[in-house]
């Protein structure tokens, strides 16, 4: 199966945690980030290819 999604759509799923970073859910794990670019690891880590 071939997972798709736009780095906006993973953009939009950031929730901030109010220290600064993010939490971001996926595939239902929660991870937590520091910087919004690295829900393009996480996607890819899960199989996603990444549409910009």
């Amino acid at each position: 199966m071939v997972k798709t999604a736009t780095f906006e759509a993973l953009l939009e799923g950031l929730i901030p945690d109010g220290e600064g970073g993010f939490v971001f859910k996926l595939e239902g794990k929660n991870y937590r980030l520091q910087e919004k670019d690295e829900v393009r690891k996480i996607a890819e880590e899960h199989g996603y290819i990444i549409i910009y």
